[in-house]
């Protein structure tokens, strides 16, 4: 079974299917849900369907390469690897079998099998795909600091994996042309401060926070001080919102509520909202009786204050994914008074899990053509970083047609590195 093809999902498809990874996964499996790859992305020019080649140049029709950005590019590393990373024990332990399959449904997402070099192939894999991009533009790769408590001491237990600034920084400076790096400095380490001026330092301008996993409230008035300095730096929090459900929260799914932005944003902090909250529901905090609405209804709330309008972006990763359709999607194509304000992130390594973007359900729901779909499984089953971009140039609003304007996917000059 294709995953991308039109069949209906129901209710009960993918907890049905993530109870048979926990319990008896085995590698074919996980590739189905995973990376349902033909093969590698080197291949891919001599497989495409005339057809298909038309929907790619399409795609980079009135793009400037020199602004192309993808904002959301994740790593991946572990114990032993020489990256310095490190992924919780809960990854490889049958104590935790849902968490182990999750992890070996990215693996097989990433297209790299597990080992000891697990960081250096993901990196060569990623390369890889990006140099078979017919326009190659930049891409802004993520560190991942560690849970770290109020007091500031760490919670490994509460981390769900780590990615090292330096680890981050190092392959920017390796390869200028194609990676910016983007830093996660935790606020409630002791060092906190220094950090942030180390980084801007050299040169960083951009710093990430996965809050509901993080264990980061940024409505604490405690981060006052690291706003401010944020600020002082010239620096931009690209910060999660909504629900986050690809790794562990603890219970943290409140921290990502888009009304807790609120503080950096009256402070003056950039700020470029994670997924648009495009996913769950929160609290209402601006209605005493805090009614929980959709996440998604508060970023635009946001987005539409005035004060807001200079120093708030949304990003649209996850937006075609199966279980952030359909209102999300189709209320960004028809806003295009915020296009100028959205930017382009594919969340990657998570494009490449078979799993998540169904194309044949958009194509039912009205926002690709059928051949559009065949075209675009096609790119996927070589490059899913490619098929990230291209569907999103792709999609249109079911009813009036009105796609993504090309400035989406070109970074604005107050995000520039």
């Amino acid at each position: 079974m294709n995953l991308r093809a039109g069949g209906r999902v129901g209710r009960l498809f993918v907890p049905g299917l993530l109870f048979l990874l926990t319990v008896g996964g085995c590698g074919g499996l996980y590739n189905w849900v995973g990376g349902d790859f033909s093969g590698p992305p080197e291949q891919l020019p001599a497989i495409l369907s005339p057809g298909a080649r038309d929907l790619l140049k399409a795609s980079f029709s009135e793009i400037d390469p020199r602004r192309l950005a993808d904002i959301h590019v994740h790593l991946i590393g572990r114990q032993g690897d020489g990256t310095g990373s490190t992924v919780n024990a809960s990854a490889d332990s049958w104590l935790h079998p849902l968490r182990r399959a999750q992890y070996r449904v990215y693996l097989s997402a990433a297209g790299i099998s597990e080992s000891e070099r697990l960081g250096p192939q993901y990196m060569e894999r990623l390369l890889a795909l990006i140099r078979t991009h017919p326009v190659r533009g930049r891409y802004f790769l993520y560190a991942m600091d560690r849970h770290y408590r109020p007091d500031g001491t760490v919670d490994e237990a509460g981390t769900p994996f780590h990615v090292p600034n330096r680890y981050v920084f190092d392959l920017a400076e390796k390869h200028p042309e194609i990676f910016v790096p983007v830093v996660s400095i935790h606020p409630y380490r002791p060092d906190a401060l220094a950090a942030l001026d180390h980084w801007a330092g050299k040169g960083v301008r951009f710093v990430k926070w996965l809050p509901n996993s993080m264990g980061i409230d940024p409505a604490d008035e405690r981060l006052d001080p690291f706003y401010r300095r944020m600020i002082a730096h010239r620096m931009v929090l690209l910060v999660h919102t909504g629900r986050e459900l690809a790794v562990y929260t603890g219970g943290g799914q409140s921290l990502g509520n888009p009304l807790r932005l609120r503080r950096p944003l009256d402070l003056g902090v950039t700020v470029v909202a994670l997924h648009c909250a495009s996913d769950g529901k929160d609290l209402d905090l601006d209605d005493p009786n805090r009614p929980k609405v959709p996440s998604f209804q508060l970023f635009l709330r946001l987005m539409d204050e005035p004060l807001y309008r200079d120093r708030l972006y949304g990003e649209i990763a996850a937006i075609t994914f199966f279980n952030h359709l359909s209102v999300p999607l189709e209320t960004l194509l028809a806003r295009s008074d915020l296009h100028p304000r959205l930017l382009n992130g594919s969340d990657y390594p998570l494009p490449g899990i078979n799993l998540l973007i169904m194309t044949g359900r958009l194509a039912r729901l009205g926002f690709i053509s059928e051949k559009e779909r065949e075209h675009l499984n096609e790119i996927y089953s070589y490059n899913p970083l490619l098929f990230d971009f291209v569907v999103k140039r792709t999609v249109r609003h079911p009813r009036t047609g009105q796609r993504f304007s090309p400035e989406v996917f070109m970074l604005p000059a107050a995000l520039q590195p």
